[in-house]
């Protein structure tokens, strides 16, 4: 897929992998579309862009459906259509049962769930009328198992790719592709509150450089690293009782 000209975008984008993205659909060619709760930062982005492409920025919190109609409406007058979703909006909290929070599970579920299926329902008569689009959902490798402390992410990144692949299913036949993106480790203020190590952690640069590789092949999922994939993919196949030992033991700190 040729990306240049292409109208994308990405949601999440003043920061880490969303960021990084936005540097390279540039690089691409592409026409940026980008939305985050932080208007502020976008703009300062977009000034110091070293690729000069037109880009526009919009104040879109995803977890609010009438602000993304909102965002979608004024997208569509700026740039007349939508190519490419990047569905990118993420948050994680490390929670043990000793400090317990419903309102934490449901602000990690709303952003990272409803944030992609509020989207998807302003995007789909379009793409479903025009018989052409791409949705990029960003999950991620913690989908697999259910780990200590990162039980609410782990199960929305869960929910996410399986929702994200039921679309993909349904929308074959209208010609709108959906990509599910799984990542490892990414450094970015997110995994910075990590208090424990994280093997083969990538920069965002990097990580954005496969994610749209991968886009303009056309790839279905794309997942990364390959070391961290092959290990989720252990993980999932073992025995329970061998799991949960693995799991329950301290992980190594970092330094």
């Amino acid at each position: 897929m040729n990306l240049k000209n292409k109208v994308v975008l990405i949601t999440g984008a003043s920061s880490g992998i969303g960021e990084a993205m936005a540097k390279k659909f540039a690089q691409e060619g592409a026409l940026l579309a980008l939305t985050a709760r932080r208007k502020e930062i976008l703009d300062k982005f977009i000034k110091n862009l070293e690729v000069k492409t037109r880009a526009a920025s919009y104040k879109c919190d995803v977890t609010n459906i009438d602000e993304i109609k909102n965002v979608y409406r004024q997208v569509k007058i700026d740039f007349g259509k939508v190519d490419i979703a990047v569905l990118n909006s993420g948050v994680s909290f490390r929670s043990s049962i000793k400090d317990f929070s419903a309102e934490k599970a449901k602000l990690i579920f709303e952003t990272n769930v409803m944030g992609i299926i509020n989207f998807v329902e302003v995007l789909l008569p379009d793409f479903m009328n025009e018989r052409n689009g791409v949705i990029v959902g960003v999950s991620s490798l913690a989908d697999s198992r259910g780990f200590p402390k990162s039980g609410f992410y782990c199960a929305s990144k869960a929910a996410a790719t399986i929702f994200l692949e039921s679309l993909r299913i349904e929308l074959k036949p209208y010609n709108v592709k959906v990509i599910t993106v799984r990542p490892g480790f990414v450094k970015t203020p997110m995994t910075d509150k990590n208090e424990f190590f994280m093997p083969f952690l990538m920069e965002p640069e990097k990580a954005a450089e496969i994610i749209v590789k991968g886009i303009k092949k056309g790839k279905k999922r794309i997942q990364f690293p390959l070391a961290i994939s092959l290990a989720v993919r252990f993980l999932r196949i073992i025995p329970d009782s061998i799991f949960e030992y693995l799991a329950s033991r301290e992980p190594v700190p970092r330094k």
